[in-house]
């Protein structure tokens, strides 16, 4: 099964994406700020990500920044 990271601050945002990608057959993991997705990704790495940009503690960009420089981050 594919996965997919949800990245939103917003509780009703991840809900929506959720159940949308899960009748697209994607198993889904959430997190609410970029530290939160990318300790997400280095424990194992999703096969897509739907992220937020405008996020409390690491917003998106700087998520993609720190991401772009892990092993299998670059894919």
């Amino acid at each position: 099964m594919k996965s997919c990271l949800v990245v939103d601050d917003s509780k009703v945002i991840r809900m929506v994406a959720r159940r949308i990608l899960e009748t697209l057959d994607f198993e889904i993991v959430e997190a609410t700020d970029g530290q939160e997705a990318l300790d997400a990704c280095l424990s194992e790495m999703p096969d897509a990500i739907l992220l937020d940009w405008n996020m409390p503690i690491m917003n998106g960009i700087e998520f993609l920044r720190s991401l772009r420089v892990t092993e299998g981050g670059d894919a």
